[in-house]
């Protein structure tokens, strides 16, 4: 028989000794939970691009009271200034904890959801301000305490 020829006798069926079990990912053992962890790591970036949106929002509102027209009287009233620093101070939370989540970090995920509530509600009471982003980051930190809430503790292989 040449070197290349296949033989036409039967194969052995193999023992248990000869099979190789593979192991399951952990995203395979529960349904859904690719989904899940593809939602948690797309939570950590939107919450690492929403903080450094609002870092930028924040330089801008410090740097000059004139980023935005100004509003009539509204019961969440702050000087642009004012402004400014809370979103400096929250991006650079949400930033740093956005970058928790993408690490796989424990405390990132009770502290995300945490965060993006208070990023929602910050961008709630923004809205006269700036109607069209400040609904956008709330659907975003709606989308990203959803995402954290839901998710499974994926094991970890190390």
């Amino acid at each position: 028989m040449s070197q290349f020829q296949h033989s036409t006798t039967p194969r052995e069926t193999p023992r248990s000794e000869q099979t190789v079990s593979t192991p399951t990912p952990s995203y395979a053992r529960h349904p859904g939970s690719a989904w899940a962890l593809g939602g948690t790591v797309f939570a950590g970036v939107l919450m690492m691009v929403g903080g450094i949106m609002s870092i930028l929002n924040g330089i801008a509102g410090i740097a000059t009271d004139t980023v935005y027209a100004p509003i009539g009287n509204y019961v969440f009233e702050f000087s642009l200034t004012t402004w400014g620093w809370i979103h400096l101070v929250m991006g650079v939370i949400v930033t740093v904890t956005g970058w928790g989540i993408l690490q796989g970090k424990d405390w990132a995920r009770g502290l995300g959801i945490a965060f993006a509530s208070l990023f929602a509600i910050e961008y709630f009471m923004f809205l006269p301000y700036a109607p069209v982003w400040s609904v956008i980051a709330i659907a975003v930190a709606v989308f990203v305490m959803w995402s954290l809430a839901t998710s499974h503790d994926h094991e970890r292989t190390s």
